[in-house]
């Protein structure tokens, strides 16, 4: 059967995209999918569906939401999640103000404000193997005669999450972002402490993005939906055999020391670092297969050394400085190619203080969020690095 304009669309809207930790699956207005996907909040039990009357009616505030379950999020296990008024949710174990940065699942991230519409509510409720998070019938504050927006996010046990939208009434890819970042996917960090030397018991956190997902916002209208699924990570290895066997896309090593499986890109990282715990060796590869390429025989080098030994020194020096030069050649082309390997998160935790990176202060470019119940966590002196 011949495809026609329409039916083309939905097939290309269906297509698996592998984002490394996830495959995200988008599906279109006609697609039956889309409605068995969004979750009917009436039909659930009352008991459960809760409307959060702080978030329902303020701007720019988070609140912590506990899980009934472990929800697999990039291979971590969490219990607990901080529910934005701007359309997403914060996955951070540290809640600072600039929850919009990293570590977020965002169905819509905008500068959404429930207060400035009685209709406009925050609602989730989890039963047990789920949690269901919609913002219904909010408005953008800085264009709140657009209409309203109504969407979900729904957090499965098994690692799933779907993004499903109800009523979009404008194109995503219009809307501003002078005032809040506009963003559609997820996020995941890791927070490295550093020691600064000029001021003695003082230490600085870093907050590197080791990976991102972002979904074409182009897709994204009214009854559409976006499904993700998690792939398998090096985390999910409990023992020495089957992880370092493992065969996933990632270069997983095991840590005798934490009793841990990783890649070393992961919110374990301190931990990872501080016990000096393998980590990739490509550039001691690269340097060894250079070396055994280049290396001349040891009959013909002993000949030469007898007969010509300044001549012999020279050549050796010339191949040293041959070597260094590729192996250097070769490390910058491996690092530019795998941002976030292991060699270029090295260079980037080591890069001089003039190096940019964005402060956790007023004018950062961040809009801040206050938590409706802070729980006593530090919430400034943060800084948020770019994409590994």
């Amino acid at each position: 059967m011949k495809c026609n304009q329409s039916v083309l669309l939905f097939c290309v809207q269906q297509e698996d995209t592998d984002h490394n930790y996830y495959t995200s699956k988008t599906y279109g207005p006609t697609d039956p999918m889309s409605k068995d996907l969004w979750v009917n909040v009436d039909q659930m039990d009352k008991d459960k569906v809760k409307i959060h009357g702080i978030l329902s009616n303020t701007h720019r505030q988070a609140a912590r939401v506990n899980l009934s379950f472990d929800f697999p999020f990039y291979g971590h296990f969490l219990r607990d999640l901080t529910v934005a008024t701007g359309g997403f949710i914060y996955t951070g174990d540290v809640v600072h103000r600039m929850l919009t940065a990293t570590q977020y699942i965002a169905p819509l991230m905008a500068n959404f404000d429930p207060s400035v519409s009685r209709n406009s509510t925050v609602i989730y409720f989890d039963n047990g193997t789920a949690l269901v998070v919609q913002w219904d019938h909010v408005h953008l504050q800085d264009n709140y005669n657009l209409g309203s927006f109504t969407f979900q996010a729904t957090l499965h046990s098994d690692g799933r999450i779907v993004f499903a939208y109800k009523e979009i009434p404008m194109e995503v890819a219009q809307i501003s972002s002078v005032n809040h970042p506009v963003k559609v996917g997820l996020s995941d960090a890791f927070v490295v402490v550093h020691r600064i030397q000029q001021i003695p018991n003082v230490r600085r956190r870093t907050i590197y993005e080791y990976h991102r997902v972002e979904l074409t916002k182009t897709k994204i209208t009214n009854s559409t939906a976006v499904e993700m699924m998690p792939l398998p990570t090096c985390l999910q290895f409990t023992s020495c055999d089957s992880c370092i066997s493992s065969q996933i896309n990632f270069n997983c090593s095991w840590c005798h020391l934490l009793h841990r499986c990783s890649s070393g890109f992961d919110r374990h990282r301190q931990d990872w670092v501080d016990n000096s715990c393998p980590d990739e060796v490509n550039i001691i590869l690269i340097a060894l297969h250079l070396k055994d390429n280049g290396a001349m025989p040891k009959e013909s080098a002993a000949e030469r050394k007898d007969t010509h030994p300044l001549h012999t020194g020279l050549i050796l020096g010339i191949l040293v400085v041959l070597l260094i030069m590729a192996a250097a050649v070769l490390v910058t082309v491996y690092i530019y190619h795998h941002p976030t390997s292991a060699a270029s998160l090295f260079f980037i935790e080591r890069r001089p203080s003039r190096w940019p990176a964005m402060k956790f202060r007023r004018g950062s470019g961040h809009p801040a969020y206050a938590e409706v119940e802070p729980v006593g966590q530090e919430k400034e002196g943060f800084i948020e690095s770019e994409q590994c």
